[in-house]
């Protein structure tokens, strides 16, 4: 097992990719917190329609233990109480995976102030503040491990004046740590997902969806398996030299950019 019995927060993680990476990790015997606004999963029109049982049931099915702390990441106490409470539980803390993000869709001219405060508070700064809260944590650990959740959209437009921006500044954050905490020996890493089929597509018309697949080289979709794969070797001993980077996973979309 890669990670057996390191300590992972997760947030985000009841459905769709923090799900996938919760599910993986656990796979490879890690402690998992999942850390989200609610325990049930979303279910999706488009994709994972059958998503019923909470991600910490899947995790024990799995041999490992799980434990769900309902956090909104866009409030500091929330973010701090969930952090200490894993590592109260698990006695320390060696990987987070910064997963949590919105969407609201609309231009520049459709989606209200409030809202775009509203996705750049989730994507950006509710990354920030966990980061910030945990590498004290981190710094304790011999595995420290920070892995941020951006998105292929970080490399360029079409995703709003919200999402797209904050997930670019996502990566530029990556590198900006990496540099701050490299001598604590911890790696801070971004994962950039391309089309994954979850929950969150369900803003998409079906002609979007296959405008989406026509622009994948692969012949398919990711799925949240694939982000969680990723993600485990991130968080392994196999990438302990790895730092700064941002890891495209998306089935060749950017290669056509």
């Amino acid at each position: 097992m890669l990670l057996k019995d390191r300590v992972c927060i997760v947030t985000g993680g009841s459905s769709g990719i923090g799900r996938g990476i919760a599910l993986e990790f656990a796979r490879e015997g890690a402690c998992v917190a999942v850390v989200d606004k609610q325990e049930t999963p979303l279910r999706g029109k488009y994709h994972e329609t059958d998503v019923t049982t909470p991600t910490v049931t899947e995790i024990e099915k799995l041999g490992a233990q799980g434990i769900f702390r309902q956090t909104d990441v866009a409030d500091v106490s929330q973010v701090a109480h969930a952090i200490q409470q894993t590592v109260d539980h698990f006695g320390g803390l060696d990987i987070l995976i910064n997963n949590a993000g919105i969407h609201i869709p609309g231009g520049a001219q459709e989606i209200s102030i409030a809202d775009w405060d509203k996705v750049v508070g989730v994507n950006l700064r509710g990354v920030f503040v966990a980061t910030k809260l945990a590498i004290p944590h981190l710094k304790q650990s011999n595995f420290g491990r920070i892995i941020q959740i951006a998105s292929v959209h970080a490399y360029g437009g079409g995703a709003g004046p919200a999402y797209a921006p904050a997930k670019a500044a996502v990566v530029n954050m990556v590198r900006d740590t990496a540099l701050e905490i490299g001598q604590d020996g911890i790696t801070v890493n971004a994962i950039c997902p391309g089309y994954i089929e979850t929950a969150i597509q369900d803003y998409l018309t079906p002609e979007q969806i296959e405008e989406a697949l026509e622009k994948t080289a692969l012949p398919r979709f990711g799925l949240p398996r694939d982000i969680g794969r990723a993600a485990v070797f991130l968080a392994s001993d196999d990438a302990e030299w790895i730092t700064g980077a941002s890891l495209l996973v998306d089935g060749g979309f950017a290669a056509g950019v």
